[in-house]
């Protein structure tokens, strides 16, 4: 049993060791929430907030999810004893979406509910891995420069390679890696820039051997996904457009997918995720991991959660320093030979680094 006593919000702000791009928009520095929730043993259980501070990716921002947490969310938890953490849902269920808000506050009781029970957060969620394959994204840039991130990441052992695409650039892009890289393990994020127009478009993508395309038409579109595939030889692969566990039951009944990626944030958290991972494996829906640019503490959740036994694609979980000079953990994610081991320390598996935080910090709030 855990009796919530104290949440406290860590707004903190991070530059990115390079910009990131995608098609709707570019990254310089990233923003984040890192919520700790207290019980009133005095443990800890940490999430984050991964939303953005502008609205592409989502209608959630950092600061609406301060806003929801601050005066809708937290006020739900405070002083409430609860039993496990897939309680939290029905707590929640008067909050329409606000999913990141929500799911930053559910990672971190499913963190502080692992720590109570001595486990890990793997085996807490069921995972069965011992260690996990890891992918790695590509933002736009010059064509050079992303064949040579390509190199590179080979050189490093990751797994699969995802590039950052728009209508304007695929066939480039995609045409002159296959040149130099005709076998490795590529996708293309097209991150809704497409419409069913394109489909003529989207079929020239047949022609590069790719595992999927992730999310080419509308973020809120299941139905013409379903008519694309239906033209389409390579596999689709939804990412915004699913957002709850029905959802993935309606694309599976239509066709719109043969692949899934899940993010707990974008879902309203690691009970929801682990639904849809049930749901899709049920059917046969391979599943992915995605990232979001996220500190270490939403990355070893996301290693736990990438743990489960369907997870057979390789997620978007690599090494802290492909992104940050340095990260909010004791004990920096590191991939090796491609893999990360899953921790099986109890919680999440690594230790914050409160100094870290400290020096990184805009502003803190306490309830």
């Amino acid at each position: 049993m855990m009796k919530i006593k104290n949440v406290i919000l860590h707004h903190i702000s991070l530059k990115l060791k390079e910009p990131f791009r995608a098609s709707n928009g570019i990254v310089y520095d990233r923003e984040s929430i890192l919520v700790e929730v207290i019980d009133h043993d005095g443990m800890s259980g940490w999430g984050e907030v991964v939303a953005f501070t502008s609205p592409w990716y989502t209608e959630e921002t950092i600061q609406t999810c301060f806003h929801m947490l601050k005066d809708f969310i937290i006020p739900l938890l405070l002083n409430k004893t609860v039993s496990h953490p897939n309680e939290l849902p029905s707590i929640f269920q008067l909050i329409k979406r606000n999913n990141m808000a929500k799911a930053s506050i559910e990672g971190a009781v499913w963190d502080l509910y692992a720590k109570k029970n001595r486990m890990s957060l793997s085996k807490t969620l069921g995972g069965t891995r011992a260690e996990i394959d890891c992918g790695v994204v590509i933002g736009i840039g010059p064509l050079q420069q992303m064949i040579d991130q390509i190199h590179k990441y080979n050189e490093d052992g990751y797994k699969r390679f995802k590039v950052k695409i728009s209508p304007s650039n695929a066939v480039k892009i995609l045409e002159g890696i296959r040149t130099i890289f005709p076998h490795i393990p590529l996708m293309a994020d097209a991150n809704s820039s497409y419409s069913l127009k394109d489909i003529k478009l989207l079929k020239e993508l047949d022609n590069y051997n790719l595992l999927m395309i992730e999310q080419p038409l509308a973020s809120d579109d299941i139905i013409h996904h379903a008519k694309a595939q239906d033209i389409l030889k390579t596999p689709i692969c939804l990412d915004e457009s699913i957002v709850t566990s029905e959802d993935v039951r309606h694309a599976i009944e239509l066709g719109s997918c043969k692949v899934i990626n899940i993010k707990a944030g974008r879902v309203g958290g690691l009970t929801e995720a682990k639904k849809i991972h049930d749901i899709c494996m049920e059917h046969q829906i391979p599943v992915w991991c995605g990232g979001m640019i996220e500190t270490g503490i939403s990355r070893a959740h996301n290693i736990a959660l990438a743990s489960l036994g369907n997870f057979t694609i390789p997620g978007d979980i690599s090494s802290s320093s492909k992104y940050w000079y340095e990260d909010v953990l004791m004990q920096q994610i590191k991939v090796e030979h491609g893999k990360i081991k899953v921790p099986d320390g109890i919680g999440m598996g690594y230790e914050v680094n409160r100094e870290i935080i400290k020096k990184l910090l805009v502003s803190i709030s306490s309830f």
